[in-house]
């Protein structure tokens, strides 16, 4: 794909960050650095196809001073993010970084290890696994603890265990209560509009370079390889719990519906060390991350952290996360995980202040500063989340995406309104004059704008796309937080060439294969198309041979409901016995002959059933109609 160089204005913002932040503060770089053992050489993991799942190498550009193409803070970070190796926390605890977007850590027991969040992808974690165990010694797995439910700290797990060792009682797995839920409905009910979103958030198939992908500002980059999961042998349900494992005392924290919906922190009194999961990292998070996801609570993200810091600061000399690296010492701690709190409750209380003022969310957003203390601590930088859209989740967890001014409650869609607004102004050719010499003048922001308009006016007019995507190129250039890079450059990539679609599918089949049977009938009911359906009436009872249970679904008025029911006193148009859920999934995804179902009654009540389901699309249009 064909690069622009940076702008005059974009160079000009660059060296004015160079002087206003502290780049004299380089105490990361040592922290990031202590303890660090071994690298992984090469830092390339494959799958048993020969297919790259993970390539750290490809980021050896990182270094030296930042080019005049990406944000110099931005940069800073993506050094610190993409050392990659096997490090001591203390001695007892190792972490392997730089191996997928996240961290996986080792504790070691009495007799063996116990592997905190095991990565995206079985072939990440067994390579992680590998490299401790060839400094450490060839220590058996013990425990695996998943610290929340989102992907990234649970789908390698067969890369350190296996189910049969868990079934046979030989690996525990620990997670906090509603872990799995949530966990498989993340990736699952909205999943495939997630992933298409998340292949713009991610960077996932830009090229690697000083003017494309330089990392992800939480991690570089999601690895591509299996995923799986293996359902909790021990839910963690109350802030002060203890189990001991492996002559591991561990002491837990609940802190659900902060980052993630069931989340949980972890102490170890025999290292006086706290695990913070996801809660408390070297960056300011999403309270709605830019892939789509509920909002979450910072308030409540405040609280737990104010609580950590109560319950355990005075007992702990490092405190790790799921990402980045560690902080010792008393001070370090309380001023780091302080910040953190205050971070996100100033993004709450502020926001709320003002939109109890008669502010909406984007006006918030755009005058919305910091406290002097907040910016100039490095990890208090929108890397991964940003002021700008945390600030605009806030309003919306409040106060939904209505702004208040009727105008706006019913305003056109992007497809209709594009063409008024390019009618208006003259035309597209007029629109695109119009945005070249908002481009020229460096007010990327309303170039942006109007070309939108002029692309959902006519997407096939070269002037527009071409001058649309060097304008997403600039502000993604001129962008601190990595993920609005990302999304910035990706839709550059998809006017210039197309759409790339989605590059990586989360809900595999060891995550579907955990969907309980109402999951399941969830997933088919957001799957019915109304329109279609609104003449259908019918009634299917499905019973399961594996869980003894029947359930009636019927379909009326385009909507399925199902409740669950007496087999014996069916009166449904037909009945089809399963021996397993999982074969409900594939008879949804077309599979009528494979055994383990039987129909009476009516066959072709199944198909009218069946018919009604729109299957998902995993490429539509972002950038264009």
């Amino acid at each position: 794909m064909e690069h622009k160089s940076p702008s005059p204005d974009i160079e000009a913002a660059h060296a004015e960050h160079l002087t206003s932040l502290p780049f004299a503060d380089t105490a990361d770089f040592a922290d990031a650095d202590r303890g660090f053992i071994a690298a992984l050489t090469p830092c390339v993991v494959t799958a048993a196809d020969g297919r790259v799942v993970w390539d750290n190498d490809v980021y050896g550009f990182l270094t030296g001073d930042s080019p005049t193409s990406v944000h110099p803070s931005l940069w800073r970070q993506s050094l610190l993010v993409a050392k990659q190796g096997l490090y001591e926390v203390v001695e007892g605890i190792y972490q392997v970084r730089g191996l997928d977007l996240s961290n996986i850590s080792f504790i070691e027991g009495d007799t063996g290890v116990i592997v905190i969040d095991p990565l995206i992808s079985t072939e990440t974690a067994a390579a992680a696994l590998e490299l401790y165990r060839a400094h450490r010694g060839d220590r058996p797995v013990v425990a695996v603890i998943y610290t929340h439910s989102h992907i990234d700290h649970f789908g390698g797990v067969l890369g350190v265990t296996s189910q049969a060792d868990v079934d046979a009682g030989k690996v525990a797995v620990i997670a906090p209560e509603g872990f799995v839920e949530h966990a498989v409905q993340e990736n699952v009910y909205a999943g495939t509009a997630m992933g298409r979103r998340a292949g713009y958030m991610y960077g996932t198939l830009l090229e690697r370079g000083p003017q494309g992908q330089v990392g992800c500002g939480l991690g570089q980059q999601t690895s591509t390889g299996e995923v799986a999961i293996i359902v909790p042998t021990i839910d963690i349900a109350a802030t002060g719990e203890t189990h001991t494992i492996d002559g591991v005392e561990i002491e837990f924290q609940m802190a659900p519906g902060t980052e993630a919906p069931a989340e949980m922190h972890l102490y170890f009194p025999q290292f006086r060390a706290l695990c913070m999961a996801e809660n408390a990292t070297h960056n300011l998070h999403n309270l709605l991350t830019l892939r789509g996801a509920l909002v979450r609570d910072p308030h409540a993200w405040s609280g737990y952290l104010t609580e950590a810091i109560d319950t355990f600061a005075d007992r702990t000399d490092v405190v790790f996360a799921s990402h980045h690296w560690p902080t010792w010492g008393y001070d370090k701690i309380v001023e780091f995980l302080s910040l953190q709190r205050d971070l996100y409750g100033y993004l709450h209380d502020q926001t709320l202040r003002q939109l109890n003022q008669g502010f909406t969310g984007i006006e918030i957003a755009e005058t919305f500063q910091m406290p002097p203390a907040l910016h100039k601590a490095w990890h208090a930088h929108g890397y991964y989340g940003s002021v700008s859209h945390n600030v605009k989740a806030v309003y919306q967890r409040y106060m939904g995406w209505f702004d208040g001014n009727p105008a706006r409650l019913w305003a056109h869609p992007p497809e209709a309104i594009g063409p008024r607004y390019v009618h208006a102004m003259g035309g597209v050719d007029r629109v695109v004059e119009l945005a070249k010499g908002a481009f020229d003048s460096g007010d990327y922001r309303w170039a942006a704008t109007l070309l939108d308009h002029a692309t959902f006016t006519d997407q096939t007019h070269a002037g527009a796309r071409h001058l649309y995507a060097d304008t997403l190129e600039q502000l993604g250039y001129g962008a601190e937080c990595a993920t609005w890079r990302n999304f910035f450059l990706s839709g550059a990539t998809e006017l210039r060439d197309g759409n790339f679609g989605t590059p990586t599918q989360p809900a595999s089949t060891s995550i579907l294969a955990q969907l309980s049977v109402e999951q399941m009938l969830d997933a088919l009911a957001i799957s019915v198309n109304g329109p279609r359906s609104w003449d259908t009436d019918i009634a299917v009872d499905l019973t399961f041979a594996d869980t003894g249970t029947n359930y009636r679904l019927t379909l009326r008025n385009g909507v399925l409901v199902y409740r669950q029911c007496d087999a014996a006193e069916s009166t449904a148009t037909a009945t089809i016995r399963f021996a397993g859920k999982l074969r409900l999934l594939a008879i949804a995804g077309g599979d009528f002959t494979s055994p383990g179902m039987e129909i009476t009654g009516d066959a072709q009540a199944l198909q009218t059933l069946l018919g009604a389901l729109d299957q998902p699309n995993p490429s539509f249009n972002i950038i264009t109609p």
